[in-house]
């Protein structure tokens, strides 16, 4: 007779390829292999003294492209070993395959053709955007394989991609910089009249976002296709081929611009380059701006569950409140609590990103568990952080609005409406009114027996005794402190305390 085995069963191990640390490895080594036959290819080129120098220039660019790539992933920050990867594979695997196809493919085209120049010109126009930013996307398609939980949309996309080619760039700046000096060490040139100056302007100066700006289109791709859900897989599946199209056609305009004429460089420099990086750069703004907005509108429903309290869903929707909470919290707890607040804001936010997409119906089959550890995570620091992000709500909410009772108002002895006020004993309309016997505003008014401010107001007395302001105002409000600062909960002051005059309308009873 057979029986089972006891329940539960343990996992089998996973194969030896699977495990994390195999492919970790496997990865750094063919990274370092790839960097020192790209630093050896590099160097041949250029020779020792051409590398060194195109290595300080070409490095000049790198911290400020990082630097903006990171700012705009400040509202939910990717690892650091994302980043890594990415600039790693641009600058070793990335730029090593570039050299190689390159080079083959140009000169197997010359051979047939037997048209040297015809060939480089293909090469540069062609067969450069075609493998070069098939090479760059390699990387954004394994980070959306392999990190997608760090994969979430359109900035996510911007950014991976913008590092990349940030690393591809540094590589190639580095030829071309060495190259360049090169030249000028044969021809004895020197100055601004050296053609490693006019190449430094040119790849440094005018356009060091020219290889971010064309990868970027492929990283929107996959951004896209992140935020679709899995009912449309032929999507997904066509948005990032959309955007690597996209970039081999404008890197392909962008290097034959040299063939249209002495000034076709600058032409399209004017007409095409400065207004794409523009209109992406308000783009992926935008679009960061919506994820603060998502962050505000998401967070609220665990303030009603009593996970957050009512002044976070404001201050972690502004990167300000964030950093002034940041800062009190070293003010006061030094680095450690500088740093638990920051892990306090990725996991809320997390947590917000993580909820629009369940909403969407894009979650994963893992989001209660995901769920349950992003709050667990984030009870684990509220202590430090709650109490900053009170401050920083407290510090950034706009002032409160506070009702003025009409008595208050500065009405002067005379109004707009003649020597007697706009309710005096004489009208406007003559000795008989069309709804009395009287002027427009006499002793008997159409709509009452008193006049405006009587005893009887002059629509009744739906408003009571105080005229059309209504009995809200019959007594002057209650005291209260003055405060010299807003309140922390002024924004969610009107979603949270109910019966106040900004609370949703009560259902309507007949």
């Amino acid at each position: 007779m057979a029986t089972c085995p006891p329940y539960p069963t343990h996992p089998p191990r996973p194969h030896w390829w699977r495990r994390a640390w195999v492919r970790y490895g496997a990865l750094t080594t063919l990274l370092a292999v790839s960097g020192l036959v790209i630093l050896a290819l590099v160097r041949e080129q250029t020779g020792t003294q051409g590398f060194l120098v195109g290595l300080g220039l070409a490095v000049l660019p790198v911290p400020v492209l990082v630097a903006a790539f990171r700012w705009l992933d400040r509202v939910d920050p990717g690892p650091w070993r994302n980043l890594l990867f990415c600039f790693a594979w641009g600058a070793c695997a990335a730029a090593l395959i570039a050299i190689v196809a390159n080079s083959f493919a140009t000169r197997w085209i010359a051979t047939a053709t037997a048209d040297p120049a015809g060939a480089d010109t293909l090469g540069t126009t062609v067969i450069a955007p075609v493998v070069e930013e098939s090479a760059k996307a390699a990387a954004v398609l394994l980070v959306f394989l392999f990190r997608r939980r760090d994969f979430t949309g359109i900035v996510d996309g911007v950014v991976v991609a913008g590092i990349t080619a940030t690393g591809f760039a540094f590589t190639e700046n580095i030829l071309y910089l060495g190259n360049a000096f090169g030249t000028d060490q044969l021809t004895g040139d020197s100055g601004m009249a050296s053609v490693t100056a006019a190449t430094f302007f040119v790849r440094v100066v005018m356009s060091p976002f020219a290889h971010p700006l064309f990868t970027v289109l492929t990283g929107i791709g996959f951004g896209i296709a992140a935020l679709s859900t899995g009912r449309h897989r032929l999507r997904r599946a066509l948005l990032p081929l959309a955007g690597l199209l996209l970039a081999m056609g404008m890197h392909a305009l962008w290097n034959g611009s040299a063939a249209f004429g002495e000034y076709g460089f600058f032409a399209v420099y004017a007409a095409f380059m400065v207004p794409s990086f523009g209109l992406l750069t308000w783009l992926v703004i935008w679009t960061r701006q919506r994820e603060l907005g998502t962050v505000r509108a998401e967070l609220p429903a665990y303030v009603a569950a009593g996970w957050l309290t009512p002044a976070e869903p404001y201050a972690l929707g502004s990167m300000r409140a964030r950093r002034i909470a940041r800062q009190h919290a070293r003010r006061h707890a030094g680095r450690e609590g500088a740093r638990a607040v920051a892990r306090y804001e990725a996991y809320a936010t997390s947590l917000a990103f993580l909820r629009r997409r369940g909403n969407l119906g894009r979650a994963g089959a893992d989001f209660a568990v995901r769920e349950q550890e992003l709050l667990a995570a984030l009870w684990h620091l509220r202590a430090t952080a709650r109490p900053a992000l009170a401050h920083a709500a407290h510090a950034t909410a706009p002032p409160v609005p506070r009702a003025v009772p009409p008595w208050t108002y500065p009405y002067g002895p005379h109004t707009a409406y003649g020597p007697h006020g706009a309710y005096g004993p004489h009208g406007g309309y003559g000795p008989a009114d069309a709804y009395g016997s009287q002027g427009g505003y006499g002793s008997r008014d159409a709509y009452g027996s008193q006049g405006g401010h009587g005893s009887r107001d002059a629509y009744g007395s739906a408003y009571g005794s105080y005229g059309a302001y209504g009995s809200a105002y019959a007594a002057p409000a209650p005291p209260y402190t003055p405060q010299t600062a807003p309140a922390p909960y002024a924004p969610y002051a009107p979603f949270t305390t109910p019966h106040t005059p900004y609370a949703p309308p009560e259902p309507y009873r007949p």
